[in-house]
């Protein structure tokens, strides 16, 4: 399933301009075992089968049992105690993950649950958090979820109904407007039933598959704090929220340092979902300008963690050379990422003018040169990336299958041409070792520039029949990526392209973006093994001129049409073919310029953190069920490494 996403909801932490840090807490929720009827909800057809269970999938059972004692991947027995800090880069203004201004501090999520909590080795599986069980109908109409009743915010307040309702409605009220759109679209309402019993009834003309996954993995907030406090959802604050999470926040230094503390009063720690799990006393991130400065930091020990970001390969290869690595009083590590990789890329914003036509955005795609970066750049480490579910089961290849003809055949009028016939847009081989593509690529763009009616003049810049010159410029925020944009500007300029790259800090970068006042940024689509409702927010036309997860402005009825037949798959074979279709039908819009891809993640620590042997498919977990060697951490303190 993909959730819809919510702004900020997952701190920038790591990743080349701003892509999104997964939260320790991933939420994908688990599959569904029935059981007895129980009070006949509101709005409950009489004579309707009501399913209740400690868990629901997409498709298929829950891999665990109502009474299992621990996830498989943890360590049940993994100690409490300890230290991990970790570095962000920037600034940030406010302690709120859900502000629509400024820029929210790393983690800032870390205070708030979820009625239902996924797993790190299922795919749409959620199980009870705050929630004990949930109750259904077969129709999924409507959900009932009953709250644990040792449920706890960190004030020692219970958590209730009332609190549910009341988050559920303050993103309504004030979300970000992507999010709180369609969710209106899907919800009709939450009804309190009783203090612990709090129901979610959908919308009549919507398909059911994932809304009570929507609904069950909303951010949980007390609705005392807020009417005590006066606070809003979207205000920028260094006050967070109360939540009911294993973590509270310690202290913070604008700008320079946030430190956030386990709560040993935390309600759950006996739930067997967080065995082995939350383990750190604390959790401090220090801020840094850039990549380079937080790595000079990290080798003189200011903090102790750090993962190795796709723009970094050389800093991976060449620089893990000083005296702590020599001495192993830092561990380099490279570990299996089971995920589908981010899709990351440059973005045409398709809502300028200048990029309407799709021969011009296809064209200026070729200009990029994957062989030559990752060669001279990136030590060939990388492949290049060609799909938004590259190396899954869903990544569209070749010529259309049948099952993918049957659904594209209706919508060929409102898809680029030869969407029945060629395979799966992929990009050119070029050659490593020059930077410029190749001239056959070269003759190939500028074909197309001249079907879409822009010539080369005697300045060899490309312009239109009204005169005017191909001009846009490319925004980005990271430092890093500086060696991978301005070869690019190259090749466009020798293309006959007016084009400029301009670096701005993140704090404008972040104003700009949510304005749409770009043409071309680098952005990460990130598509999960069961996409859902959540397809609207990125490529559907309804969230288009809003969205901020949408940022090439994609609004095309027959992808609206491929995003409502992989909502209404029922099963995994429907499932399959509907994204297939949709992932060729996105690639051959050429609003997507990818770059690359890797399948492991390159992390470096001081050798005081312990990790199980055999890691889930879907997370690193360092923040999460890794944990703290006190010996080692005493050890390294004794040696003068820290």
């Amino acid at each position: 399933m993909q959730e819809l996403q919510m702004p900020s909801s997952r701190a920038v932490i790591d990743h080349p301009e701003g892509g999104r840090w997964r939260h320790p807490w991933r939420r994908q929720l688990a599959g569904v075992l029935t059981a007895a009827i129980m009070l006949m909800p509101v709005n409950a057809a009489a004579q309707e089968n009501i399913i209740k269970s400690h868990g629901i999938a997409t498709y298929g059972d829950l891999k665990y049992p109502a009474d299992f004692e621990h996830l498989d991947y943890v360590n049940p027995d993994a100690p409490k105690g300890g230290e991990i800090s970790i570095w962000a880069d920037g600034t940030f203004d406010s302690l709120n993950p859900y502000t629509t201004k400024g820029r929210a501090g790393a983690l800032g999520n870390i205070f708030f649950e979820s009625l239902l909590e996924g797993t790190a080795d299922e795919t749409g599986s959620y199980y009870g958090l705050l929630a004990e069980s949930l109750e259904y109908p077969e129709s999924q109409d409507w959900v009932i979820f009953n709250i644990r009743p040792e449920a706890r915010f960190s004030d020692g307040t219970p958590v209730t109904a009332e609190d549910v309702k009341f988050s559920h409605d303050l993103f309504i009220e004030q979300g970000l407007p992507s999010y709180r759109e369609a969710v209106k679209q899907l919800v009709k309402e939450a009804v309190v039933l009783d203090e612990r019993r709090v129901q979610f009834i959908f919308q009549d003309d919507v398909p059911r598959k994932n809304l009570i996954l929507q609904v069950g993995g909303t951010p949980v907030f007390s609705k005392k704090w807020f009417e005590e406090t006066g606070s809003k959802l979207d205000e920028t604050r260094l006050e967070p929220a109360v939540g009911s999470s294993p973590y509270l926040l310690e202290s913070v230094d604008v700008n320079r340092r946030i430190v956030y503390k386990r709560n040993p009063d935390y309600w759950g720690w006996d739930l067997p979902i967080n065995q082995g799990r939350h383990n750190y006393d604390r959790i401090r991130v220090e801020y840094f300008a850039d990549s380079n400065a937080a790595f000079e930091a990290f080798k003189r020990g200011e903090y102790t963690f750090r993962i190795e970001s796709e723009a970094e390969a050389n800093t991976w290869t060449q620089s893990y050379n000083f005296s702590a690595v020599r001495q192993r009083h830092v561990i380099k590590e490279e570990l299996p990422d089971g995920n589908i990789p981010a899709a990351l890329g440059f973005v045409f914003n398709m809502r300028r003018d200048v990029f309407k036509d799709p021969k011009v955005r296809e064209a200026l795609g070729l200009m990029y040169n994957f062989e030559w970066s990752n060669k001279t750049l990136f030590q060939g480490l990388y492949a290049r990336q060609d799909s938004f579910w590259e190396g899954s089961q869903l990544e569209a290849k070749g010529p259309p299958t049948e099952g993918e003809l049957e659904l594209l055949e209706p919508l060929a009028a409102d898809l680029p041409d030869g969407i029945l016939t060629e395979d799966a847009v992929t990009f050119p081989e070029n050659d490593p070792g020059v930077a410029l593509p190749s001239r056959r690529v070269m003759r190939q763009a500028l074909g197309l520039l001249a079907d879409a009616g822009w010539e080369a003049g005697q300045d060899g810049k490309l312009r239109n029949a009204e005169g005017e010159t191909l001009q846009f410029e490319i925004m980005g925020r990271n430092p890093l990526l500086d060696r991978v944009v301005n070869p690019y500007v190259e090749n466009l300029k020798q293309l006959g392209v007016d084009v400029t790259y301009n670096r701005i800090d993140p704090s404008q970068y972040t104003f700009r973006r949510r304005a749409f006042d770009f043409d071309m940024v680098i952005y990460p689509y990130t598509m999960g093994p069961e996409p859902g409702i959540g397809l609207g927010q990125p490529f559907g036309s309804e969230d288009a001129d809003h969205s901020v997860f949408n940022p090439a402005g994609v609004a095309n009825p027959a992808i609206d049409t491929l995003i409502e037949t992989i909502v209404d798959a029922q099963t995994r074979e429907d499932l399959v073919p509907s994204v297939r279709a949709l992932d060729r039908s996105l690639r051959a819009m050429h609003f997507w310029v990818p770059m690359w891809y890797k399948d492991k993640y390159w992390v470096a620590y001081f050798d005081m953190y312990e990790h199980p042997e055999t890691l889930p498919k879907y997370a690193l977990g360092y923040l999460d069920f890794w944990w703290w060697n006190e010996e080692k951490a005493r050890k390294l303190r004794d040696e003068g490494a820290l």
